[in-house]
């Protein structure tokens, strides 16, 4: 098992390492760190890449027999980073613990495209594979939120360490390691006049599971939120792993607290779902 402070000083020194890199480096910089904390593919797994209505995704299929509806995935990463590749360890036993197909959308990035193009990706490919869950982790839960409010959505959301609302100096928690208020709020200027902004208070699906984490800026703003939502009628379960910080769920396999709130947060999306 890692330290959480073995963890915290690799991924920092792997994004300081961004700075001064074009995009494109970037990018692949990101793929290769974050793919560096997943464990190997759960045995039997299947993994093709290829895309539904002209997107590119990933498809992970367990090797036990998998229900028919599949789950979308949209990965996190700032809305400018980020991949199916990036968070391959995440979408692989998402589908393993749950026992389903695991579809993870390769959107479009900013800035070569705006944020109304990633939704519009994670939106088409929502409605080709007509999933029983929307799930996504940081930039790509606000994603999941957006395509649940965009159309009427029955079905189950997940959520992992999101930005709600819209995030200001007042509404933001304190700063945190890998994740700073500072970076939050420009990477939010970049795209914000894209972004549905739908009453606070309005929650984005009936049946919605969450996780957070305990040192991350955005868990005050989520904690606000869900007791919003939850005046409003959803049923929501939520978990804060202790301890942990923003993109440790990427080393969920190594990090005790971590890899306990991510089970408990994958056991009751699977208790959520219906069997066919």
């Amino acid at each position: 098992m890692m330290q959480h402070d073995a963890f915290r000083r690799r991924f920092e020194s792997g994004l300081d390492a961004l700075a001064g890199l074009p995009m494109e480096a970037a990018r692949r910089h990101y793929d290769t760190l974050c793919a560096s904390f997943a464990p190997a593919d759960p045995p039997g797994m299947a993994v093709d890449d290829g895309h539904i209505e002209s997107v590119g995704v990933r498809r992970f299929h367990p090797a036990v027999d998998a229900e028919v509806a599949p789950i979308l995935y949209a990965h996190g990463g700032g809305w400018n980073l980020g991949s199916p590749r990036s968070h391959h360890g995440i979408a692989a036993d998402l589908a393993e613990r749950l026992g389903r197909e695991v579809i993870s959308v390769d959107y479009r990035l900013a800035p070569e495209a705006r944020y109304a193009e990633a939704l519009d990706d994670c939106r088409r490919v929502a409605e080709a594979c007509s999933p029983i869950a929307l799930v996504g982790d940081s930039a790509g839960g606000r994603l999941v939120m957006d395509i649940a409010r965009q159309s009427p959505w029955h079905g189950v959301l997940g959520l992992i360490y999101p930005p709600v609302g819209r995030p200001t100096p007042d509404t933001l928690g304190p700063d945190a390691p890998l994740l700073a208020r500072d970076d939050i709020l420009a990477l939010w200027d970049s795209i914000a006049d894209d972004v549905p902004m739908p009453d606070a208070t309005s929650a984005p699906g009936e049946a919605i599971e969450v996780l957070a984490v305990e040192h991350d800026p955005l868990t005050r703003p989520l904690e606000a939120a869900i007791d919003g939502w939850r005046r409003d009628g959803a049923d929501i379960g939520y978990r804060c792993a202790p301890g942990m910080l923003h993109g440790a769920l990427h080393a969920h396999a190594e990090l005790p607290s971590m890899y306990d709130a991510w089970r408990d947060f994958c056991r009751a999306l699977g208790q959520r779902l219906p069997r066919t």
